[in-house]
């Protein structure tokens, strides 16, 4: 009797085991597919049962991958079959943030119409899109309603963090959007210290004009 229980058990840790193993290769297979845009590998594998939220190793959902590669309709489809549009890497970044740092306009403005949240506490979109010299992502953000003199865990305002990296566009539309050039960092720096302190003179320019002083 001992053997016939010993032995249901061992097919029984088999099958789960075997059972496990198919899980996992499919929701490699999944993310592969979602890394590579093809949505209708992607859409069979919902369709399968595969969580919309599945993440990958590093805890990036489907969507935050989809969203940084720039794959619209793959995130059109992760949204409309529930994928947590707020959900955070362990890095904090939401899909959005993701999609802003590289400049995906067309799925920012999915995620934002599906719920994504343009403004938050600590690192924001528009600090990411102000840090890259996304433009466009930048007037999107703003045209939303992101709080553009809002501080990154820095101390940073996203006018600072383009003038800090020379964006000398992403700070003109900022400043067209009346952002705040007064605002001092931490240890003291404005928007036009850290643009002198570059040496950019067509930022150093576009800051005074806009009535920054020493």
């Amino acid at each position: 009797m001992n053997i016939k229980i010993t032995l249901q058990a061992i097919v029984f840790t088999f099958c789960i085991s075997s059972v496990c193993a198919a899980v996992a290769q499919s929701h490699e297979a999944f993310l592969r597919a979602v890394e590579a845009g093809d949505a209708r590998a992607v859409s069979e594998y919902l369709g399968k049962g595969i969580d919309p939220n599945t993440s990958d190793q590093g805890g990036h959902t489907a969507l935050m991958i989809a969203s940084r590669l720039g794959h619209e309709s793959l995130v059109a489809l992760l949204t409309e079959r529930k994928a947590d549009v707020a959900r955070r890497s362990p890095q904090g970044d939401t899909a959005l943030m993701m999609a802003s740092l590289k400049g995906h306009v067309g799925v920012a403005r999915i995620l934002v119409e599906r719920g994504a949240s343009v403004s938050q506490e600590g690192w924001a979109p528009l600090h990411y899109a102000a840090f890259e010299g996304r433009d466009r992502m930048v007037r999107f953000l703003l045209d939303k309603g992101a709080d553009k003199d809002a501080l990154a865990p820095n101390g940073y305002t996203a006018l600072m963090l383009a003038a800090r990296n020379g964006h000398t566009d992403a700070a003109r539309i900022l400043l067209q959007d009346d952002a705040d050039f007064r605002i001092q960092s931490p240890d003291g720096a404005t928007a036009l210290k850290i643009a002198q302190a570059r040496n950019d003179r067509a930022l150093v320019e576009l800051l005074r004009r806009a009535g920054a002083v020493d």
